[in-house]
């Protein structure tokens, strides 16, 4: 039995196929030469792992949400429910089976709910919120290429981010309408105070590591983008979630809200982090310089005597 016939290469053809890695090499170089700023967010995104830091962000936030929905529809004002339900009924655009989901909760009587939640609930809601916090505050030390702060620095920005949150989320329906001059008001109005939000939330869970100027790309990239992605939610999110609502009831409607929650977090995580790399060249530039310390201190706890004393 006859073997195959070896098919000869030639020479100038093997040549180039033994030069390739050199040539894939060369190409690297001569990219990174003429735009480094690629090269330095493609090795940022790989470090801070996107996924997983927004798909832990949006659950946390998942799991924030729902028990602080039923404490604030158990101990608020009528007027404050009334305004957190029109808020969120306009941010997301909801009507019909999901609307009327909603309005059941703020709208039954706070006794009974005040008597299901119980003092113990309101604890456990509070503490458990501030596990988005802590996601959040991850976000952005991955972003910055920082260590941890330290709990006895970080708790009280922990509870303080959660209550501006709150209270940014409950101010968003008369905002978007300009407090009743209009939308052309109120476009503007809600971007710039987003703006300011992700700014603030920076230098916040932070600690004051990172100096307020730096942190500007960020929260006006994440702010735009957020925005954009807000006004677009009304075209997509009622008709997913009535039709979740209709197909898989209450179940259904946890996958969908799940879903456009990891979305909104991988837009926050890539947008934080772009804005960190477009700041400066190396891992935590724009860094607030410490203080000289005892001879050995680390880098860490340089950054957390740093956020000591620059307050918010």
């Amino acid at each position: 039995m006859k073997g195959r016939p070896r098919v000869s290469i030639p020479e100038g053809l093997r040549a180039r196929f033994a030069d390739l890695p050199g040539r894939a090499r060369a190409l690297r170089a001569d990219t990174e030469r003429r735009f480094p700023i690629v090269t330095r967010l493609a090795a940022r995104l790989l470090s801070v792992n996107v996924l997983d830091a927004a798909t832990r962000l949006a659950a946390q936030a998942f799991l924030t949400a729902v028990p602080l929905l039923f404490v604030i529809a158990s101990l608020a004002p009528e007027s404050v429910r009334k305004e957190l339900l029109d808020s969120l009924v306009r941010v997301l655009g909801l009507s019909g089976p999901s609307r009327e989901q909603l309005r059941s909760v703020y709208e039954s009587d706070p006794g009974s709910l005040r008597q299901t939640v119980g003092v113990v609930g309101t604890l456990m809601a509070l503490l458990s919120a501030t596990a988005c916090s802590r996601a959040m505050q991850r976000v952005c030390e991955r972003a910055w290429h920082l260590p941890k702060s330290a709990a006895r620095i970080a708790a009280w920005r922990w509870f303080a981010w959660v209550c501006a949150a709150l209270l940014y989320l409950a101010v968003q329906g008369p905002l978007r309408e300009g407090f009743g001059v209009g939308r052309w008001l109120g476009v503007p109005l809600s971007l710039v105070t987003a703006v300011a939000i992700w700014w603030w939330t920076q230098h916040l869970l932070l600690g004051g590591r990172i100096g307020w100027r730096p942190l500007l790309p960020g929260a006006l990239l994440t702010a735009v983008l957020l925005e954009a992605a807000v006004f677009a939610a009304p075209l997509y999110v009622p008709t997913a979630l009535n039709r979740s609502l209709q197909t898989y009831g209450s179940l259904g409607s946890v996958f969908t809200l799940l879903s456009g929650l990891i979305a909104l977090s991988v837009v926050a995580t890539v947008s934080l982090t772009v804005g960190a790399v477009f700041h400066g060249d190396e891992p935590g530039a724009g860094a607030v310089p410490a203080a000289p310390g005892p001879p050995g201190e680390g880098r860490a706890g340089g950054g957390q005597a740093a956020g000591e004393r620059s307050g918010l």
